[in-house]
């Protein structure tokens, strides 16, 4: 769209735009549909965003973009290449000799008291998810990133499970330091595979990471603030990518099932991965939008805060019932899993929604990620400029907290 092109391209003092993309296992396909949309969008621009911050799922994409900052419409492409082909054996092992060797640990592990074997360290496998990463990430690109100024600052978000403090790995220039506050740090390091693995651990369905003499988990679980780190990198405003409606955070999406009936094991373990991943989120924005209303009033009872404007687009359409269409798709032994725990059924598939990555699935949520943003186009047109936001906001995807 030229008319977004050419605002965005406007000489001047422009704020510092933030990228933040949240957890969400393969929901995140929706934010690559975003970025997907942003890039036609902006077809001259240089990469838009001087401070990336992912966390989870999200941490992978943004590792990908830092690193290829000076190319970063071609590190959308390569997203959108692997994410619209993925499989799910790309991320953890499902097939079904795995899967039975898995359950059988459990059994013996349990039924011998852990003495003849001990427990699993996880449910899954995700040693391919490694393989992958290798492959498509270069984390010393990231460096050369912010060496020649086409990235201010960069982190990947994890959670300590010796201290249970939400610890912040970033990269960044000379003048960004170390910060310490309430339950989370910002630590300066020399980022890793070890370091995005460990922001992706989700607990229970993937190990726990090794990094230092720390291990470390998905940077989600005590993730208070999540909008915290990129607003310590130096941004101004902050562009959020989120995978889930505000609305849909219930366990059903059948409209007529009975409230009365007890979810399952599966149900609410997907219900505790969208808490996981999405709550934290929301309340850091109401939060937000009262420091910023204090900065504009009081100024002087803020002691030096500053406004930080953000916009955060979120799918229009439930998840939940794109993952229903897609069931068929998913490896049978993923769906003898969660047949089991009760994750997928006509209740709902919310677990379903989180570990189908699937092509036909990923393909869908890319192509909604890109319509969503492209219905949000006057307000991403804003908002990448340093222009005021419109009061209205056309896309049901988009929600706004300045």
């Amino acid at each position: 769209m030229d008319g977004l092109a050419e605002t965005a391209s406007r000489a001047g003092s422009r704020p510092t735009v933030g990228l933040v993309l949240t957890g969400g296992g393969a929901r995140s396909a929706y934010q690559v549909g975003v970025l997907l949309a942003l890039a036609e969008l902006l077809p001259r621009a240089r990469n838009p965003f001087q401070v990336i911050v992912g966390t989870s799922a999200g941490a992978v994409a943004a590792s990908v973009l830092a690193a290829e900052a000076h190319h970063w419409r071609r590190a959308v492409a390569g997203l959108e290449r692997v994410w619209a082909n993925f499989r799910s054996e790309q991320v953890f092992h499902v097939d079904k000799g795995h899967m039975l060797r898995a359950g059988a640990h459990w059994v013996l592990a349990l039924v011998s008291g852990g003495l003849v074997l001990a427990p699993p360290k996880s449910m899954l496998d995700n040693s391919p998810l490694r393989e992958l990463l290798g492959v498509h990430v270069d984390c010393d690109g990231i460096r050369r990133s912010i060496a020649r100024g086409h990235l201010r600052a960069f982190a990947l978000c994890s959670t300590s499970y010796s201290t249970g403090r939400s610890v912040a790995f970033f990269d960044g220039v000379d003048s960004i330091r170390d910060w310490s506050r309430v339950q989370r740090i910002g630590c300066r390091t020399q980022l890793t595979i070890d370091h995005l693995m460990a922001s992706a651990a989700i607990p229970l369905l993937f190990p726990p990471i090794r990094v230092g003499e720390d291990y470390f988990g998905d940077g989600a679980m005590r993730q208070i603030h999540p909008l915290s780190p990129a607003i310590h990198l130096g941004a101004d405003r902050l562009l959020i990518i989120g995978v889930r409606q505000r609305r849909a955070a219930g366990v059903n999406v059948a409209s007529d099932r009975l409230h009365t009936l007890m979810p399952t094991p599966g149900e609410i373990f997907g219900y505790m991965l969208d808490t996981l991943f999405t709550d934290q989120i929301y309340g850091d924005l109401e939060q937000l939008e009262r420091i910023n209303t204090l900065v504009h009033s009081a100024p002087q009872a803020t002691h030096g805060e500053r406004p930080i404007e953000t916009l955060m687009l979120a799918p229009s359409v439930d998840p939940r019932e794109i993952a229903a269409r897609h069931a068929k798709e998913m490896p049978s032994g993923l769906r003898a899993l969660l047949r089991v725990i009760g994750g997928r059924d006509a209740s709902g598939y919310q677990l379903a929604s989180y570990l189908t990555f699937e092509s036909g699935y990923t393909r869908e949520l890319i192509a909604l990620g890109y319509s969503d943003a492209m219905e949000a186009r006057s307000a991403l047109g804003a908002f990448m400029s340093g222009e005021k936001l419109p009061q209205v906001m056309t896309a049901s995807g988009v929600a706004q907290a300045t």
